[in-house]
């Protein structure tokens, strides 16, 4: 047993903890859960949880499906309140033998981290994770209610937001979670949430934590949180718009004073390649049929693949930077939404900027002007493609694609693939309310 798996084990006894959930994902970033007695972790760390592999979407064939869940107590925390916490642990997933699941989501983000390592670099992530706050009881049938009519911004001590915010952040600082901003989006009922820049890795961890106590605190407060990319039809769907940038030891790979608009050689071909592989890992960062309804929605959502300093419009956007700190130099990628699998989507968009530095990728010219208020030829002749405008169209760009095939394994892939196909296939099958009054007396 290491010195961190003591601490853990120690800390559980003098806390009185009494409570103890190991998580991990399925391939769409699903939580599972498992709650174990505080007695039963030393086991846990030393020979893992066993359980049925082949229940979890994605995760293993029928023939193999035995695997385990071991622990993992660098990721320790507490979440719930003082009076009762309970201990969090994320899992990695293994086989009976001890080799990593080829389709654990979580290793595979690891895998993409090992090979940035490879080449000398840390990645790190700052995401914004955007939501809807809701009314309780809404039908399926219609849009649900906001808590609010507040937009970006406003200050409003009457909405329930106030407190949930209040209440949210020092909920999330308790579970080890850091925050640096939060504040009312431009939607009805829509919040914003920042998280404090941590490694990859550990970023996607915190995302999925943070979903988990957004909901409960959201509970507490008698409303519901949604993280649905496009859940009402007038107003901005929620993104997770991620900052990321490559540390090597403590310098920061993507920044040069001389370069343009700071940015280093690194900076440049890693977005370069961002570039270049933005269309078929669009599945990835937009998993859902939902998700092309933000992209392609307006609300500065960016359906087009093209970058530019200071450009609320580009798909990647390089922001300003103070010169005095040239560690915050960083890329900002804009079409993830909340409702993705954070280790698959960093694994696809950090194995799409390490191409561009492994191929020596050469930058496109930046949109210095709105994208969105173009017309398709000006688009054409600057070479600006667009972002798949459908789940079904971005599957297929991504069942052609070598890069996304590398880097989520030969399983997942093929798991992934299939189980978004039969989301597309159940979707289109639907006759909604649309069409129902518009078709009808045909």
């Amino acid at each position: 047993m290491n010195a961190q798996q003591e601490y853990v084990l120690r800390t559980i006894t003098e806390k009185n903890i009494r409570y103890v959930r190991l998580w991990f994902t399925d391939i769409v970033g699903t939580l599972k859960s498992v709650a174990v007695a505080p007695a039963e972790l030393e086991g846990a760390f030393a020979e893992g949880i066993g359980f049925d592999g082949s229940a979890i979407q994605g995760l293993t064939r029928v023939y193999e499906s035995d695997m385990l869940a071991i622990p993992d107590a660098d990721t320790f925390t507490t979440v719930g309140s003082l009076e009762e916490p309970v201990a969090v642990m994320f899992c990695d997933i293994a086989s009976r033998d001890g080799e990593p699941a080829r389709s654990d989501p979580r290793s595979i983000l690891k895998r993409t981290i090992d090979l940035a390592a490879e080449y000398g670099f840390t990645a790190y992530a700052h995401p914004e994770i955007e939501f809807y706050l809701f009314l309780p009881g809404s039908s399926d049938d219609v849009e649900p209610t906001p808590i609010d009519n507040a937009s970006y911004f406003d200050y409003v001590t009457r909405s329930v937001a106030h407190g949930f915010r209040r209440d949210l952040i020092l909920s999330l600082e308790r579970a080890g979670i850091s925050v640096e901003f939060s504040h009312h989006e431009i939607g009805p009922g829509q919040q914003e949430i920042d998280l404090r820049f941590a490694d990859a890795l550990t970023m996607a961890d915190a995302i999925m934590t943070s979903r988990v106590i957004i909901r409960e605190v959201a509970l507490r407060h008698g409303v519901e949180a949604s993280f649905m990319p496009k859940p009402l039809h007038d107003w901005p769907g929620s993104a997770m718009h991620t900052h990321f940038s490559l540390f090597e030891g403590e310098n920061n790979a993507f920044h040069d004073a001389s370069g343009l608009y700071g940015m280093s050689v690194t900076g440049r071909r890693f977005l370069a390649g961002l570039m270049r592989h933005a269309r078929e890992i669009t599945a990835v960062t937009n998993q859902h049929v939902n998700s092309y309804k933000r992209l392609w929605g307006g609300g500065e959502a960016p359906p087009y693949v093209c970058w530019g300093p200071r450009n609320q419009s580009a798909l990647v956007r390089v922001p300003e930077y103070k010169p005095t700190k040239p560690a915050s130099a960083r890329l900002e990628y804009r079409a993830l939404d909340t409702a993705c699998n954070p280790y698959l989507a960093f694994a696809a968009i950090l194995r799409a900027g390490l191409a561009g530095i492994i191929g020596k990728y050469e930058l496109s010219e930046p949109a210095e002007t709105d994208v969105l208020l173009m017309n398709d030829l000006e688009r054409s002749v600057l070479g600006i493609e667009s972002l798949p405008t459908s789940l079904e169209s971005a599957l297929g760009l991504m069942r052609q694609s070598d890069l996304v095939a590398e880097t989520l394994g030969e399983d997942a892939f093929d798991y992934f693939l299939r189980d978004k196909r039969a989301e597309w296939v159940e979707y289109r099958s639907q006759v909604t309310p649309v069409e129902r009054a518009r078709f009808r007396m045909i």
